[in-house]
């Protein structure tokens, strides 16, 4: 009997795994990425109406 290679069927495997990796990693950063944008515009509005508050003229710079 001749012995089949799986040589093929192991590269195919792994080559899914890898692109479900790389998909799964993708959602991630593209998921806390868009969180933290979030949040660092949050603290950008909270620095900017302290500064408006200590200045008392509604005109400090924004962050946007």
């Amino acid at each position: 009997m001749h012995r089949r290679s799986e040589r093929g069927a192991s590269a195919v495997e792994y080559g899914l795994l890898v692109s479900g990796v790389a998909g799964l990693v993708a959602v991630i950063v593209f998921s806390l990425g868009r969180v933290a944008g979030e949040q660092m515009n949050n603290d950008c509005d909270a620095i900017t109406g302290q500064m408006n508050t200590a200045l008392k003229s509604g005109s400090a710079p924004g962050c946007h």
